[in-house]
Formats: C-alpha cells, sequence, structure tokens
C-alpha cells in the first residue's frame, strides 16, 4: 500500500493541470503556432525567396539580351528646313519654258544646300540583341553559386525551425516542473495548515504549548514565501514562453503536459557516431555548400584571365528629317541601318588585380574549410557534453525517486509517532521538509533529463 501511495504523488507531480484558463496549448500546439509566428522562421522564409530569385537571375545572364531604344530629339539654333520655290516664284508670266524649268532646277540646288546645314527635328527607333558566347566561365559558376546559396538558404531556414522548435520545447517543460512544484508547494502549504489547526487545538487542551504553535507558523511563512516566488517565476516562465511562440502576453493562457520519465517509458539514445552526425546537422551541410561557393567564386575569379565572346546585331530606324507629327516612312535603303557583328575582348593587364582576386578568393575558401572543422570539433565536443550530462540526469531520477520514496515513509512514521506522544514537533515539521524538497528534486531531475535528452537530439541532428 505505502509504494502505491507513493508512486501516485509522484505521477500526480508530472503532470500540469490548467485551471481556469480560457486557451489551454499542448506541446505540440505551442512548436506549431511558434514555427508560423516566429520571426527568425518568416525572417528565413524570405531569405529563401530572394534566394531562389537569384538563381532566376543567373539563369538570365545565359539568355540572349533584347533592347528596345528609341530618342526623339530637337537641335537647338538650328531652323526647320522647308523646301520652297523662292526662284520660280520670283517669274512673271512672260518667263518661258526653259526659264521655268532652268528656276525649278535652282529651288532644288537651293533646298539641298539649305538641308545640308541640318534639321532641327531628329528621329532613332533601334532594336539590339546581344548573345554571349563564352565569357570566361563566369555565367555558368554564377548560376551554382545562386543555386548553392538557395541550398544555404534552405538549410538555413530549417536550422532555423530545428532552434525555434528546441527553445519552445525547453521552455514548455519549464512551465510544466513550475506547474507541478506549485501543485507540490501548494499540497505541503494545506499539509502544514492542518498541522497548525491539530496544534492550536493540543494547546487549547494543554498537550501543546505556544512554541509548538510558533514554529509551525514560521515554517509556514517560508512556505508561502517559496509560493510567491514560484509563482511569480511561473509568470515569467509563461511570458517567455509565450514570447518564444510569438503570442502577446496573456494571464488566462496555460499550458497541459508532462515531462518525460525514462524510468516509466524508453526513449531511444540517437547513433552518436560523427558520420551520421556529418550527414544529419544542418549546419555542416550549409558549410558544405558555403565551401562549394567559394571554389567557385576561384574559378570566376581566374576567368579574367580568358577572353569573352559575344554574338550581337542591330536594326535601327533614323531620319533627321522628321518632324513632331510628320514622320517620314521607314525605307530599307535610306533611313533603315542593319549589321551583325562578333566581338571578341580579353583584359591583358590590369595592374595584378586578378591575380589578387583569385588569392583573396583562395583565402575565403580555405577559411570556410577551417570554420567547417572548427564546426565538426565543437558538436563532437556538445554531443559527448550531452551525452555525459544525460546519463547524470538519468542517475540522479533514480536517487531522486528513492528519497521520495523515503521522504514519504519518514513523514508518515514520524506523524504517527507525533500524535502519540513519541516524537517531537521539530521532528515532524523537518520531515514535512523533506518531504517537500525530495518531491522538487524528484521534479527537477526529470527537468533536467528532459533538457539533455533534447540537446542531445540536437547536437546529433535528430531533433
Amino acid at each position: 500500500m505505502q509504494k502505491k501511495l507513493t508512486v501516485q504523488v509522484a505521477c500526480l507531480a508530472l503532470i500540469a493541470m490548467p485551471v481556469f484558463a480560457t486557451q489551454v496549448y499542448t506541446k505540440e500546439e505551442a512548436v506549431q503556432i511558434a514555427l508560423e509566428k516566429s520571426s527568425d522562421v518568416q525572417s528565413a522564409e524570405q531569405k529563401l525567396q530572394s534566394a531562389q530569385a537569384q538563381v532566376s537571375q543567373s539563369y538570365g545572364v545565359a539568355y540572349p539580351k533584347i533592347d528596345l531604344s528609341a530618342t526623339y530629339a530637337r537641335t537647338f539654333g538650328v531652323s526647320d528646313v522647308r523646301k520652297k520655290n523662292t526662284i520660280s516664284q520670283m517669274l512673271d508670266e512672260t518667263a518661258t519654258a526653259n526659264e521655268r524649268i532652268l528656276a525649278g532646277t535652282l529651288d532644288g540646288i537651293s533646298y539641298g544646300m539649305s538641308a545640308m546645314g541640318g534639321f532641327r527635328w531628329g528621329t532613332q527607333v533601334g532594336l539590339t540583341a546581344t548573345q554571349i558566347l563564352y565569357a570566361q566561365g563566369k555565367v555558368s559558376s554564377g548560376t551554382k553559386i545562386a543555386k548553392s546559396f538557395r541550398r544555404v538558404s534552405e538549410l538555413s531556414l530549417e536550422n532555423t525551425k530545428i532552434s525555434v522548435r528546441f527553445n519552445v520545447e525547453q521552455a514548455f517543460d519549464q512551465m510544466i516542473y513550475l506547474d507541478s512544484a506549485l501543485q507540490i508547494l501548494e499540497a505541503s502549504k494545506a499539509q502544514l495548515e492542518e498541522h497548525i489547526n491539530y496544534v492550536r487545538q493540543a494547546q487549547a487542551s494543554g498537550l501543546a504549548t505556544e512554541l509548538d504553535v510558533v514554529r509551525a507558523e514560521i515554517q509556514l511563512d517560508n512556505l508561502n514565501s517559496s509560493l510567491a516566488k514560484t509563482q511569480k517565476d511561473r509568470e515569467v516562465a509563461r511570458n517567455a514562453l509565450l514570447n518564444t511562440m510569438g503570442l502577446a502576453w496573456n494571464e488566462d493562457v496555460s499550458f497541459s503536459g508532462e515531462l518525460r520519465d525514462p524510468t516509466v517509458e524508453n526513449y531511444p539514445i540517437p547513433d552518436t557516431s560523427m558520420a551520421t552526425i556529418r550527414s544529419k546537422r544542418k549546419e555542416l551541410a550549409q558549410l558544405n555548400e558555403s565551401e562549394q561557393m567559394y571554389q567557385y567564386n576561384i574559378n570566376i575569379a581566374k576567368g579574367d584571365y580568358k577572353p569573352t565572346l559575344v554574338l550581337g546585331g542591330s536594326i535601327t530606324y533614323q531620319n533627321g528629317k522628321n518632324r513632331v507629327f510628320k514622320w517620314d516612312a521607314p525605307d530599307w535603303d535610306e533611313n533603315i541601318s542593319k549589321q551583325i557583328y562578333l566581338n571578341f575582348s580579353m583584359n591583358l593587364f590590369n595592374g595584378m588585380q586578378t591575380r589578387e582576386n583569385v588569392a583573396m578568393a583562395k583565402t575565403d575558401l580555405r577559411s570556410t574549410q577551417i570554420q567547417k572543422e572548427a564546426a565538426e570539433r565543437g558538436i563532437k565536443l556538445e554531443m559527448e557534453s550531452a551525452m555525459n550530462t544525460l546519463n547524470d540526469a538519468l542517475g540522479q531520477i533514480s536517487i531522486r525517486k528513492r528519497q521520495v520514496e523515503l521522504a514519504t515513509r519518514n513523514y508518515e512514521l514520524t506523524e504517527a509517532a507525533y500524535k502519540v506522544g513519541k516524537d517531537t514537533q521539530l521532528n515532524l515539521l523537518d520531515a514535512t521538509m523533506e518531504l517537500r524538497s525530495a518531491k522538487l528534486d524528484y521534479m527537477n531531475s526529470l527537468l533536467n533529463w528532459n533538457s539533455a535528452y533534447n540537446a542531445l537530439l540536437k547536437a546529433t541532428g535528430e531533433f
């Protein structure tokens, strides 16, 4: 019967039951809300969209480029040239046919000489197309860099979600612990208040002294102080969890769940081999992609040693005689120009800038490789530390559970002896305090194990 009672008390402490809450969240609900509302996740999603746009942009460099241009210009200081029959108008009715023919010829010569001075209005409309045939390998390398950067952004988003989930679960477990601690403290308070009533009745009948009452009231005051502090800690923890979830602070919000107990259910230990961890840790995958990006940067820097070849063509309508609302019709031979060209360019000397750009690109690559090596060592240390903490926490759970059983039995025996006058009140109060501390220590050991287990899952890439 005693063992059954102890187990019931321990299980009661595991579960946080919300009271008078208008909104209750489970752990999975809290995680889902955080993933939807977290500013970190939203920022990572925007960066991923930008990376996708950069991939599309990089493909655009390989496609032909077509440009349309139109220019309508007015030249100041030049009068419009209008065709006039000035000489012909000087002839009278007596002029002969030969004179009129000669006057017409001179009118044309006069108009031509005036036109050589220029027209005030001019128009040009052109269509140009260019295609890069060879660009020192920069086009293909640029596309590969954009794809690698997109993959880095995808991994960053996944890693951000993992961090958000980890933070929410850690904060949620802290809330469950504090809710359970409040239940333990309130149960202990009710137990102590019952004892004070018993002592007061005993004092009235002459079986206890005022000192017995004072001692019990002092412990009750201390207990009330601990209870008030725990309530404030719970309020801060609740607001911190709501903030992590991306929600506003709300007094009517509560959380329902329980801490995992490895002595009740067997939770699998993840694979801790570095080969497996390398394949699952997002940070290492990001560094691998970054390493490829810097390798492509070296190729781009070396490309300045090579030539560029561009194929182009254009068709342009150009007429310097058009007026504002009156244009000459396009004429294939007179005012339309056509051309196709092949452009070859290659830098011969640029002050050794290309050599230094290659050197800097190689330095960036080596820095990333060093960072990856350091990250692997750090992850290995993180995993080993989490495993050690987990093993220690598991051992502490067994010890603390045994202490709860012993403290419960000690309290029952002491209380029974006190009521028949075979033990002192001090021993009873000590037994009450020890039982309360044992329960709180047991809950704390469960919290530590849950934190260590989450840390191990995260360190091995299983979270």
